[in-house]
């Protein structure tokens, strides 16, 4: 047998193949879907529950998520000092050009607002969380949830949100604690806000009338007079 006749037999299986997929009923191709999407690959394995824990860290508003612990201003001073103090200062200052956590308080609405936990900050899980899931850098998820919450507390206290060096902070009294820029913050409304510029229908014609041309590219002497080029050497 020659390859023009293999190519064309080729050719027609697959398009008997292909024909006979077009022509199935709908309840057909349903059950087809369906017996492919149930077919399992046989990759991986399911998550055990301790793997699903280590990945499971995140901390909410509304304070779900937050493991036990307790941790104190004087406390945190001391791992803050310690631990991140290279970095971002020894007042939360910042270093060279390491991200400054406290003050710029009422700087929102300058030219060079100083966006920090307590001037910026809407949610104090916030600070928690990537505390916990990113700090210190180089060396992170090292610290203890102890002292994770006495960082916390330390830097609410440098950003002058508690006063008391002995201020304790836990899971129990988290979510009693507001950052001053809470307020400035709101919930996504546009499904609401922005639902007069919706359609159910798109435009697909006439939708904006002509469009007027308001410049050429001629009049700025951007568009080469001729088809020729210049030669680059």
């Amino acid at each position: 047998m020659s390859k023009l006749v293999n190519r064309f037999a080729i050719v027609s299986l697959i398009g008997a193949v292909v024909l006979l997929s077009v022509i199935q009923s709908p309840a057909q191709q349903v059950a087809s879907q369906q017996a492919t999407s149930s077919t399992k690959l046989g990759l991986g394995r399911p998550a055990l529950p301790e793997e699903i824990k280590a990945w499971d860290t995140d901390v909410r508003p509304d304070g779900q998520g937050l493991p036990p612990g307790k941790g104190t201003v004087k406390q945190g001073d001391e791992i803050f000092q310690a631990q991140c103090a290279a970095c971002h200062g020894e007042f939360g200052q910042g270093v060279g050009r390491w991200p400054v956590l406290a003050g710029g308080l009422g700087t929102l609405r300058a030219d060079r607002p100083e966006k920090t936990i307590g001037s910026f900050w809407p949610d104090l899980s916030t600070v928690f969380d990537y505390i916990k899931r990113a700090m210190p850098y180089g060396n992170a998820q090292s610290l203890s949830n102890d002292e994770v919450y006495a960082l916390t507390a330390y830097l609410l206290s440098m950003n002058d949100v508690v006063k008391d060096e002995n201020f304790e902070l836990n899971e129990k009294n988290f979510t009693s604690i507001k950052l001053p820029n809470e307020s400035a913050f709101f919930d996504d409304d546009r499904e609401t806000s922005e639902k007069q510029f919706w359609g159910k229908e798109p435009c697909m014609k006439n939708c904006r009338g002509v469009p007027k041309i308001i410049g050429r590219a001629i009049s700025v002497d951007v568009t080469p007079d001729s088809k020729a080029t210049s030669k680059v050497d």
